[in-house]
């Protein structure tokens, strides 16, 4: 049978009973994949990166390198809260590269949003390759890919036309040495978040939104600056506290702010005061080829828009992008 094919008969893991006898069979699995062997793994501290290093540090413990970039593109916090779950919490062993100048050097005066998208790809490939040829006996690579991921490079490859292809199917290069392990490449995303609780992860990251590859880098709208990404990443993360604290954050399927490279005039302290304006985007979807716009209630944009004026450097207004999907994509850039 074919092994990237989910079997007709296959239960759909909706249960913590269920999960814990996936997590059973995935563990006997590995463990005989794997042996004595060492195994790679990009931990980004997204839901399928790290249900998979959970579920291989349960299976083969220090066999299992982890490898976290950080690329300076993060939202506020993330970094070190993988730090604080994998290496303080599950004893992991855990690379942290912290490439944040690097990154932002290559990226400097650029403003093409798909230049950007590039130069992060590429120069995350990089730093990754680099700390993985610092390690010796590395057999296997570990990949959070999920049965939607192979469902649409399946559809490419036969010619239609796909909602995206995956770096992580069909992207890896021919002549790669190291075998795969992908433990979850037959769940739904829904199933690997039941299995992620079940493995004991924090419930913040196994319901961590759908974050893009190049992180804040498309959200820090046009040539990015250093003191401009730092606005963005505060007014987001005050964002995320106020729909934590309204009960909005499991609502809305995604929200975060994005900051063009514009100001326009404002007022502070009785005096002209220019500064930049902090868009909200918050949508619902289900398969992300469509999306609607959450109401969000006005005591709430309130209370976010004097938060990010009063307390973000660089913010004087707060905007709400009331767009659908189309005609407007979920991300600007």
């Amino acid at each position: 049978m074919d092994s990237n094919k989910r079997p007709d008969n296959m239960v759909r893991i909706t249960t913590k009973e269920l999960a814990d006898a996936f997590i059973e069979e995935q563990i006997n699995a590995i463990r005989e994949q794997v042996g004595d062997k060492k195994v790679l793994l990009a931990l980004s501290g997204g839901v399928d990166s790290s249900v998979v290093a959970a579920l291989l540090i349960k299976a083969i413990g220090k066999q299992l390198v982890c490898v976290h970039v950080n690329h300076g593109l993060m939202r506020k916090g993330e970094s070190e809260n993988v730090i604080e779950v994998f290496r303080n919490g599950l004893d992991a062993n855990l690379v942290y590269v912290d490439a944040t100048d690097r990154f932002l050097g290559k990226l400097e005066n650029v403003s093409d949003p798909e230049s950007k998208r590039k130069i992060i790809g590429a120069e995350f490939i990089n730093v990754f390759d680099e700390e993985a040829a610092k390690l010796d006996g590395i057999s296997f690579l570990a990949q959070g890919t999920i049965y939607p991921d192979i469902l649409e490079s399946i559809k490419q490859a036969e010619g239609k036309k796909a909602v995206k292809s995956h770096h992580n199917v069909g992207g890896l290069p021919d002549e790669m040495e190291m075998q795969l392990v992908e433990p979850i490449k037959l769940l739904f995303k829904d199933e690997v978040r039941v299995v992620g609780e079940a493995l004991g992860l924090p419930h913040a990251m196994v319901y961590r939104q759908p974050f893009p590859g190049p992180g804040l880098g498309v959200r820090c709208l046009g040539a990015i600056t250093r003191d401009r990404l730092e606005a963005l990443r505060e007014a987001d993360a005050i964002l995320r506290e106020e729909f934590d604290i309204n009960g909005l954050a499991e609502k809305v399927w995604q929200y975060f702010v994005v900051v063009p490279d514009m100001k326009s005039v404002g007022v502070k302290d009785d005096s002209r005061y220019e500064g930049w304006p902090a868009i909200i985007r918050a949508v619902n979807t289900t398969d992300a080829m469509t999306a609607t716009i959450e109401e969000i209630p006005y005591s709430v944009l309130h209370k976010v828009t004097a938060r990010i004026t009063a307390e973000v450097n660089g913010i004087n207004r707060v905007l709400y992008d009331i767009t659908p999907k189309p005609t407007g994509t979920i991300e600007w850039e």
